[in-house]
């Protein structure tokens, strides 16, 4: 039975890009540190921030502009950034840790800062920011993405995004596929979905959807989608067991091999998929969210690239109730055995998440949504503001189980693209999801 995460949404406004294949400053590169400091003479603690590219926490004028902010108030403190992208980063990360290099902060998410380096006793224990709570009350069901099965937290969370999936208007228009979808929800059951794939693949456009395996980038699209098709689920409640070998998930997985105009892409992954969406290549996008919608460096928001509109849905289901694969980002700090370097970086967390002047700001950056059901007005006289109400009300309520700090996560995602991989080139659909399970939960074991 699917469970839905108890949000609250109707109070909540905000969001941005995400591992889908979010933009990043295109002037820097990623190697380049820049290194910005309050230009105080009592400066006595320096750090270092590493941050993947959440919306524009990947653009060095707007975190030089936040970290300005904070050395306002903490003119002691210098902040050094390094950019980071989904390609690279991990490597640059791993990298680091087995030099002794460790960054102070990194800006990411649970499966990351919890599942993987809070697991392995990287990460600082971060729980004295949760008993303040300053900034006030964060859901219950983030703060249980943050917290390790050790009863530690190694993620302070700032925000969050839905994942979703979008339509071609006009290539389904000019294939008849319009009447397959309920524009006032944003929803199609399993049935009408098959049948849109099928117009749209018969009115000529051969390339519909692409199920992209090359790597780990944009994933949740492709797990949502097999997933929700007939209400399979990818783990147990607990989050000790990955289940993605059950009936469901294997129908899904068969339906969507035999299903013409739907093809296994092994050369592309979530971020490329994107780009042979707005090139109108491909008819729809699996991996999408607000972020992408209000996306213009290519062509109006909107918009693909030659002007046709954008429509975001949320993923089929055989029983109307879509789980959308979460999102939540926040920051954690390694233990590189400095305490003043560790004082230092929780206080610059607690500015950037905490400070009511600042957070909003903060949240901005990140084009996603807060994760206080308190901060509202995020987007207020903003020219997206329309946009993005229209995915807190429509899409944030579906957001499902946050089921990425199973143990042996990282696994589980090499294992998943691999899978598809094999399902692509023929590969018996239930001999491969069970090696990817075996895999996955062995990994998950310790094993």
């Amino acid at each position: 039975m699917k469970k839905l995460l108890a949000m609250g949404m109707a109070v909540v406004m905000a969001l941005s890009l995400t591992a889908c294949g979010g933009t990043k400053d295109q002037a820097n590169n990623t190697s380049a540190p820049v290194e910005t400091s309050g230009g105080a003479a009592n400066q006595n603690t320096s750090i270092t921030l590493w941050t993947y590219p959440i919306g524009k926490w990947g653009d060095s004028a707007t975190v030089a502009s936040l970290i300005a902010s904070f050395n306002e108030k903490h003119p002691e403190i210098s902040v050094t950034v390094e950019y980071l992208d989904y390609t690279n980063g991990d490597d640059q990360i791993n990298t680091a840790i087995e030099g002794g290099q460790a960054p102070d902060i990194v800006m990411e998410g649970p499966e990351r800062l919890v599942a993987n380096w809070g697991a392995r006793k990287l990460m600082v224990d971060l729980s004295d920011l949760f008993a303040t709570e300053a900034g006030g009350e964060i859901y219950d069901s983030v703060k249980a993405a943050c917290k390790s099965s050790d009863g530690a937290y190694y993620e302070y969370p700032l925000c969050m995004v839905a994942h979703c999936m979008a339509i071609n208007q006009t290539i389904f228009e000019n294939a008849n596929a319009m009447q397959y979808l309920d524009l006032d929800t944003h929803t199609w059951t399993t049935e009408n979905f098959l049948k849109a794939v099928q117009a749209v693949y018969d009115s000529g456009h051969e390339n519909v959807a692409a199920i992209y395996c090359s790597g780990q980038g944009g994933d949740q699209g492709t797990r949502a989608l097999i997933n929700n098709l007939y209400s399979g689920t990818f783990t147990n409640p607990e989050h000790t067991e990955y289940t993605a070998n059950s009936e469901e998930n294997v129908k899904a997985l068969e339906t969507l091999y035999a299903q013409k105009g739907i093809n296994f892409d092994a050369s592309i992954n979530g971020g490329e998929e994107i780009t042979l969406f707005r090139n109108g290549t491909l008819a729809m996008s699996l991996c999408w969210n607000a972020a992408q919608q209000t996306n213009a460096d290519a062509s109006e928001a909107g918009k693909t690239n030659n002007g046709d509109t954008i429509i975001p849905m949320l993923f089929p289901s055989d029983d109307g109730k879509t789980e959308l694969c979460g999102g939540i980002w926040g920051f954690g700090v390694f233990d590189n055995g400095d305490q003043a370097k560790i004082d230092a970086a929780k206080t610059f967390i607690d500015f950037i998440c905490n400070d009511p002047e600042q957070v909003k700001e903060s949240v901005l950056a990140s084009t996603y949504f807060p994760v206080r059901p308190t901060l509202t007005g995020i987007y207020d006289g903003t020219d997206i503001a329309e946009v993005m109400n229209t995915f807190s009300e429509d899409f944030m309520p579906s957001m499902g189980d946050y089921y990425q700090v199973v143990p042996g996560w990282a696994t589980a995602r090499t294992e998943w693209w691999n899978m598809l991989q094999r399902v692509g080139t023929g590969g018996n659909v239930a001999t491969e999801v069970e090696i990817f399970v075996t895999s996955a939960n062995s990994a998950a074991a310790g094993n």
